[in-house]
């Protein structure tokens, strides 16, 4: 059985796979203050419920954007699993392009996003990541990462204002009734969730005339995708798994025959 990582700011998002078969995913917090003990304990009871047991992990794969993380998770799955994790970073086969300014500096997790869309859906295709951060990945009909563009996520925006502005009040995210609020709270929900279904509708809208596309798949993705997937036209797929595929895509590229 393969077990898949990937780590993000705001949550670590776990995946079972039994041969090419996905068979269990759930999520944990991403908190600085969690051991890799708090983290075993909390993937026992996860396998436990699915009733499967570490000793079940052939092989671990893992894509992480928090170097504490990789780390603290890292050790979790030696010390627990008896198993290294293979880390997308340097040395690892993706299949994937990359024709940016700098490589490097590239996230896993939007590697293995663009990887999956290629394997899953075809090219030329636009991965929209909506999570902490909104990310747009395009991927061209040739299969190269082309770039891509970095927004802040919702959150973060209701977030900001929240601390930001003295009388306004902290809100849970959700799909408001109407555009026009007729309270603090509705107001805000509408400002928040409108405003980043234009964001996403608007900077897709200028990645497709700049990039001169006609026909291009738009992938949506990432923890918050399914809140905001009916209001936004322009995409095409929800794939809320899509960076946990592209991390068994990897790993089959990188498996010891």
């Amino acid at each position: 059985m393969l077990l898949v990582l990937d780590v993000g700011n705001s949550s670590v998002t776990v995946g079972l796979y039994e041969t090419d078969t996905f068979i269990a995913t759930f999520r944990m917090a991403t908190k600085a203050e969690k051991t890799s003990d708090e983290y075993a304990m909390l993937l026992q009871r996860f396998f436990h419920y699915k009733e499967k047991s570490f000793a079940d992990v052939d092989a671990v794969m893992m894509s992480s954007v928090v170097p504490t993380m990789t780390h603290r998770l890292t050790q979790m799955c030696q010390d627990y699993i008896g198993i290294g994790p293979l880390v997308i970073g340097p040395g690892v086969k993706t299949g994937l392009n990359i024709q940016t300014d700098n490589p490097k500096e590239v996230g896993a997790d939007r590697i293995a996003s663009a990887v999956a869309a290629i394997a899953h859906y075809g090219t030329p295709a636009i991965v929209v990541d909506i999570g902490t951060a909104t990310t747009f990945t395009y991927i061209d009909q040739a299969r190269c990462y082309k770039g891509g563009v970095i927004a802040p996520g919702a959150a973060i925006c209701a977030e900001a204002l929240y601390t930001q502005a003295a009388k306004l009040p902290k809100l849970e995210l959700s799909r408001p009734l109407s555009v026009i609020g007729h309270t603090t709270s509705a107001s805000m929900q509408s400002g928040i969730y409108i405003g980043h279904v234009a964001l996403i509708d608007g900077v897709l809208s200028r990645m497709i005339d700049e990039a001169r596309l006609t026909d291009v798949h738009v992938i949506a993705t990432g923890g918050l995708a399914h809140l905001f997937y009916e209001d936004v036209a322009q995409l095409t797929f929800l794939d809320e798994h899509l960076v946990l595929k592209g991390l068994k895509v990897i790993y089959e590229k990188n498996k010891v025959k």
